[in-house]
């Protein structure tokens, strides 16, 4: 699939090669790049996976990179369930509802 302009796309670009990395990384970290992924619009007439491309983002911003995603998805999350969390957050709730009754009752 090619893409055209004005199109949504992703660009990624390498910021630093492994041997670029900091030091005081883990090793399994410094081993590899670190890679920055960008959306936006494709700003070239056409252009297929794999090209350099230039792409204007939703702030305005130019930003060069290689082409990878056309049309890409919003794909995030907030991760795997925390049964402490849910826990916390019904005792914190009844807590609140005690609270908020003490001060109605205190008000009249």
């Amino acid at each position: 699939m090619k893409a055209k302009k004005g199109m949504w796309v992703e660009v990624e670009n390498i910021v630093l090669r492994p041997g670029e990395r900091a030091p005081h990384l883990p090793e399994d970290t410094k081993r590899v790049p670190l890679v920055m992924w960008v959306k936006g619009f494709l700003e070239s007439d056409v252009a297929s996976l794999g090209d350099n491309v230039k792409v204007r983002t939703l702030t305005g911003r130019i930003v060069e990179g290689k082409l990878v995603t056309i049309n890409p998805r919003h794909v995030h999350d907030f991760g795997d369930c925390v049964e402490e969390l849910l826990q916390v957050g019904e005792e914190v709730k009844k807590e609140l509802e005690k609270v908020l009754k003490e001060e109605d009752s205190d008000e009249r």
